[in-house]
């Protein structure tokens, strides 16, 4: 009699158990095999702040990265080092109020099987303070000196405070917000962006703050003293340098120089400009250098010393000239007026020789810049704005001018005389005498 398949299933239940065991190792085995599990540890993971309170503040420095050791088949670590943004870290803030925390530190990857075999690091301490604002005037420091003559004006800020904010402990410590600002050696009004920085009681900076503004602009207005002038030096020439050589350079040093007088009505009608002493050029084979003293009026002197330095640069001809131009004011505001002085300056240029010769001062064209400048008094440096081709403007003289900006004068009113009816009374007519004949 044949016996069921129930009994028969029955009876050899352990041998397709231990069939089924032998297989499943078998597979096992191959699979193993054919991708070996390795145990690697994986670049370094950004570690993501997730949850933080946005009025509160870290304040500690914590691990931006984390090192996890994995065990994974090599497949697995192919798709992980091909894309790495399968693995990620992050630590959770939610929930925690001011105060010293410490978190864990968790992590996923998103590809399997892979077993975590260690975290570096696994925890880490959070350092939470409440975000403080507070507002500080600004507290500036002037350094420096102005040349002799000259005086300060009333400085402004612009801002005049910051606020600064940051942890509550290093807001605390702030005891001002400084700026600096050094006037050695200014002759003119000074505009100026500067740094704020945040000191505490010591005069030590603060950090972990943020400042808004950064910076402040300050305007320090610097002006001449009564009897004082500041004016160009120009240099006066007489002669020409020796045959077969050109005059290639002239500088002065220093370019300007302060005038006094006790007579404040001498020292005012000084034009913006005063010439040296005359400098012989004759002869001149080689670049030289002279001090010479300058043409001043009687009863003007020099704040410094009496004697300017003027450098004659002279090389071998190619070919110069000496021309006069007139300087131009450009992108003057159309409500002021500008007054130059010098009104002309010499230019000395080179070229060849028959691009010399048909040269006038109507081939170059001198600029002044006055864009955005404000009434007053300044000292710049005029342009060659065009210039024939082939030829090398070699320096202009003087090297800066003066030029006033000023209002123009209010309209006088004109008086009107009323017309009226007088007759004008004609001139009585003269008799002209008549010749009488000489009797014979």
């Amino acid at each position: 009699m044949r016996p069921s398949p129930l009994r028969w299933l029955a009876g050899n239940v352990g041998t397709l158990v231990l069939a089924f065991i032998l297989a499943l190792v078998v597979w096992v085995s191959a699979v193993i095999t054919a991708d070996p599990n390795q145990k690697q540890t994986f670049r370094p993971v950004p570690i993501e702040v997730y949850g933080q309170d946005p009025g509160l503040l870290q304040v500690n420095d914590i691990p931006n990265q984390a090192r996890l050791t994995l065990m994974a088949p090599k497949s697995i670590w192919d798709q992980l080092n091909n894309n790495p943004a399968l693995a990620k870290s992050w630590v959770d803030l939610a929930g925690l109020g001011p105060g010293e925390h410490t978190v864990p530190v968790k992590t996923q990857v998103s590809a399997s099987p892979v077993r975590f075999v260690q975290v570096e690091p696994r925890e880490i301490r959070v350092n939470l303070e409440p975000l403080v604002k507070r507002e500080f005037l600004v507290q500036l420091t002037v350094s420096g000196e102005l040349p002799l003559g000259y005086k300060e004006g009333n400085l402004t800020m612009n801002p005049g405070k910051v606020t600064i904010s940051g942890p509550a402990s290093s807001v605390a410590k702030v005891a001002k917000a400084h700026a600096s600002l050094d006037i050695s050696g200014a002759t003119e009004t000074i505009k100026r962006v500067v740094p704020i920085e945040v000191m505490d009681q010591n005069g030590e900076p603060v950090a972990n703050l943020s400042v808004e503004p950064k910076t402040i602009e300050i305007t320090q207005p610097v002006s001449l003293l009564g009897g004082f002038k500041n004016v160009v030096v120009k240099v006066a020439t007489t002669g020409q340098v020796a045959n077969g050589y050109r005059l290639t350079n002239i500088q002065v040093s220093p370019p300007t120089v302060t005038l006094f007088s006790d007579n404040p009505q001498l020292i005012d009608g000084i034009p913006g400009f005063v010439d040296t002493i005359p400098v012989d050029l004759n002869n001149l084979s080689e670049d030289t250098e002279i001090s010479v003293g300058l043409n001043l009026p009687e009863g003007v002197t020099t704040v410094k010393e009496p004697k300017v330095l003027v450098q004659i640069g002279v090389a071998s001809i190619e070919g110069s000239l000496t021309l006069s131009v007139p300087v131009e004011v450009i992108n003057l505001a159309p409500d002021l007026r500008a007054v130059i002085s010098p009104k002309t300056v010499d230019i000395i240029v080179a070229g060849p020789l028959n691009v010399l010769d048909k040269l006038t001062p109507s081939s170059f064209r001198v600029v002044l810049d006055v864009g955005g400048l404000p009434p007053g008094v300044y000292q710049r440096p005029p342009t060659v704005d065009f210039a024939p081709e082939n030829v090398r403007v070699q320096t202009t003289l003087p090297e800066t001018v003066e030029v006033s900006i000023e209002l123009p004068p209010s309209p006088t009113p004109t008086a009107i005389v009323p017309a009226t009816n007088r007759s004008t009374p004609t001139p009585a007519t003269t008799p002209t005498p008549r010749k009488t004949p000489a009797a014979f």
